[in-house]
């Protein structure tokens, strides 16, 4: 039966890393095919097809449910009930909507909308909505959180921005609404936000840093409901209640067991429902329901029991979970745990026991992380060591006694405002240890250094006194420092990141980095520090020989400031110095100016006679084995005309299409002039500015320029010197992502 389970649990993951769904009449005939084998007994096979063909119909079915691609960008009249906590930002509402009703059109069931300048909007409330709908899309770069596939896993069919609206009732039951305001109302020493996010799981109040702390120092789970908390309110009840009964408190007429995992589930179901009951906190549930039912009658089976029944429970609740990390890093730390604890010889002193447990997590956890693109904090164990105590016993009890005794004058606001004091403790410690040990973001590595590194960790796992166990630290440091593959002399690595509405390319040769714009920044919503930091870490970026910023427009340099927080540079340049933060340090760019770095040429100009922003922009010029790439910036055509008379009027292979594809660009002088062989777009899906315009692609297309857009294909990488097409993001087959868009 075990292996049935083990199978099982394998069909249903096996949807997490499907390139693309098998036809519909292959999953349909999976299941025929695995009640044909049964009397073969060939149980694992038949169970594993029916798990893939539970997940595949789910996956389907969630697809199915997305906005049609002719209703992308389109403005329609919805109704629908707003559902979670809506986020209440600076000018902006972000809320979810479900039961979506459209009179003339068939939409997804669930929206995710942005309000810019809106009214409240509460949850429980039923609106009737003008929105501009989009389909799910989301930035596609090296190892990043991936928004599309976070869309799916939550059923949301599109998203899309309110124009306008009417209330059409007030809320209904929306008691979580309810206590989230009154929290937000009672003094918790500034810490009001981190106590909702604790109590409800409603993370939006936590600021910038607040979650950047908590990353730095792997304490995330701490603030944001998890299972510990709710296995932590589950196992009070539960020891208090067999406590009662060791001492002879208890009722000798209830049996002390059953009553005590009965009250404990009970307990954890509550608490469940006050976060919301959403997906974590559903399989927190089940987890700890099959543990209590193991302790009431199936202890004899041993501790992989529950872990891998409550596997295949939440799989075939929500077969979309395996989409989202804290699946998988829920399930792997406990499993580290019940693999190392339960092969230990004899007791340890509880000391022992908290400690070893914090390390040996921290090192089985360290893999999973890297495979999952996720930055591993170095300082966690020790951050862990006094901050789960910290929460668990001091903060959590106040937290959840003074939101249920809130009704009572001064003492449910005396526990909370209690609890935010130590909540606020805790986050000037963890500030402390964040600001010594920042997390460190690993670069990608190749599958076999991964694969090491993996069995390394395995075999410090493993209890002491087995063999070859001391060979697991050289090889986990593989993970650390793995081996660099230097880039050819006269070759350059170029890489055009998915910023959105924005720009940003690096180029590297073989020992120097340099990177053109970075990104744009709108608002709190920096893509220098959500994405291009990230990524130049992740592709082994450790300081910056050059910054060039072609000019001072926010969706260029934007993310400046962000990056030159991030790590060291040497020098920048920019078209625009005067316009850009003093403390970058930014120079002139000098037109004409010339260098070379590891056989690979560069080359700079900047209009002279320029009179706006996007005039000014500064040209580079790079030049591999006879294989050339221009980056225009935001130049428009007058500046273009003056660049064909320039230096670099020469043919051209590689051209970044000047001011996103915008009509007063990309002049056909420019591409006569160039004779361009492929162009790269950079911009936002669906932007507002309608870029690129038509009339630019089809000038493209005349000329049979092939296309690569950011939008359609994400991040794209090209070998500059080699002569070859490049690679994109796109390329990177996922179910849930459209196909990469053909050239021409």
């Amino acid at each position: 039966m075990r292996t049935g389970m083990m199978a099982l649990a394998l069909g249903l993951l096996t949807l997490r890393f499907l390139p693309a769904l098998p036809p519909v009449w292959l999953w349909l005939a999976m299941p025929v095919a695995g009640l044909m084998l049964l009397p073969f007994r060939t149980y694992p096979v038949a169970f594993y097809l029916f798990g893939l063909s539970w997940g595949c119909a789910n996956a389907q079915s969630a697809l199915d449910d997305r906005l049609s691609a002719g209703l992308d960008g389109e403005t329609r009249w919805v109704e629908g009930r707003v559902t979670g906590l809506p986020q209440h930002g600076d000018a902006v509402v972000r809320f979810e909507l479900a039961d979506t009703q459209s009179r003339r059109t068939h939409l997804p069931k669930h929206l995710r909308l942005a309000w810019h300048d809106g009214p409240p909007v509460n949850s429980g409330e039923r609106w009737r909505l003008a929105v501009k709908l989009k389909r799910p899309a989301g930035l596609l770069n090296p190892q990043a959180f991936d928004y599309q596939a976070w869309l799916l896993a939550q059923r949301i069919g599109a998203t899309g921005r309110v124009k306008e609206g009417e209330r059409l009732a007030q809320a209904q039951w929306a008691w979580r609404d309810g206590v989230r305001q009154r929290l937000q109302a009672v003094d918790a020493q500034g810490r009001s936000g981190a106590l909702t996010a604790l109590v409800l799981g409603d993370g939006a109040g936590l600021s910038r840093e607040d979650w950047q702390v908590l990353q730095d120092t792997g304490t995330v789970h701490l603030l944001v409901i998890s299972g510990q908390h709710i296995g932590l309110l589950a196992g009070v009840v539960y020891l208090l209640i067999a406590g009662l009964a060791r001492h002879g408190l208890w009722p000798n007429r209830l049996p002390w067991l059953p009553w005590a995992c009965g009250l404990a589930f009970a307990a954890a179901l509550g608490y469940g429902m006050l976060a919301g009951f959403e997906v974590p906190v559903q399989r927190a549930c089940l987890m700890i329901g099959l543990v209590l039912l193991w302790r009431l009658r199936f202890r004899h089976l041993g501790a992989w029991w529950p872990l891998l029944l409550a596997l295949n429970g939440v799989l075939l609740l929500d077969p979309l979970a395996s989409l989202q990390p804290g699946f998988w890093l829920s399930f792997a730390a406990v499993a580290i745990l019940i693999f190392t604890f339960g092969g230990r010889l004899g007791p340890w002193r509880w000391w022992q026991t908290w400690t070893r447990a914090q390390w040996l997590i921290a090192i089985g956890m360290c893999p999973l992380l890297l495979v999952l693109g996720l930055p591993i904090s170095v300082s966690g164990p020790l951050a862990n060591l006094w901050a789960v105590p910290w929460i668990s016993l001091l903060v959590l009890p106040p937290a959840l006694l003074g939101t249920v005794l809130i009704p009572l004058p001064y003492v449910g606001e005396g526990l909370l405002w209690l609890a935010g004091g130590l909540i606020d403790g805790l986050f000037r410690g963890l500030a402390l240890l964040a600001g010594v040990i920042p997390a460190w973001v690993p670069r990608a590595t190749p599958v076999w250094v991964w694969g090491l590194g993996a069995l390394g960790a395995f075999l410090l796992l493993l209890p002491r006194g087995v063999p070859l166990r001391p060979l697991g630290w050289p090889l986990l440091l593989l993970l650390v420092f793995p081996p660099r593959s230097l880039l050819p002399e006269g070759i350059a690595e170029v890489w055009q990141l998915d910023v959105g509405q924005g720009l940003a390319v690096l180029v590297r040769t073989r020992h120097h980095t340099l990177l053109y714009d970075t990104g744009p920044r709108i608002g709190d919503f920096d893509l220098g520090e959500r994405v291009v930091l990230p990524s130049l870490r992740k592709l082994g970026v450790d300081e910056l020989d050059l910054l060039l910023i072609s000019h001072a427009d926010a969706d260029h340099a934007g993310g400046a400031r962000a990056v030159a927080n991030g790590m060291p540079i040497k020098q920048v340049l920019s078209g625009d110095p005067l316009e850009l933060p003093q403390e970058l340090g930014a120079q002139a760019c000098e037109s004409e100016r010339q260098w070379t770095w590891d056989g690979v040429q560069f080359r700079l100009w900047q209009w002279s006679s320029a009179s706006d922003r996007n005039q000014k922009s500064c040209v580079l010029q790079i030049e591999a084995n006879g294989e050339r790439l221009l980056l225009t910036g935001d130049i428009d055509s007058a500046a273009e005309r003056a660049l064909i008379d320039s230096p670099l009027a020469v043919p051209t292979d590689w051209l970044t299409a000047p001011h996103h594809g915008s009509r007063s660009s990309s002049s056909m002088a420019l591409l006569k002039g160039l004779q361009p062989k492929a162009v790269l777009i950079s911009r936002g899906q669906g932007n507002a500015f309608g870029h690129p315009h038509p009339t630019v692609v089809a000038r493209y297309q005349k000329r049979g320029v092939a296309i690569y857009d950011s939008a359609e294909q994400g991040a794209i990488r090209l070998q500059l010197g080699r002569f070859e097409p490049p690679w994109t993001m796109r390329q990177e087959r996922r179910f849930w992502r459209d196909p990469p868009a053909l050239n021409p």
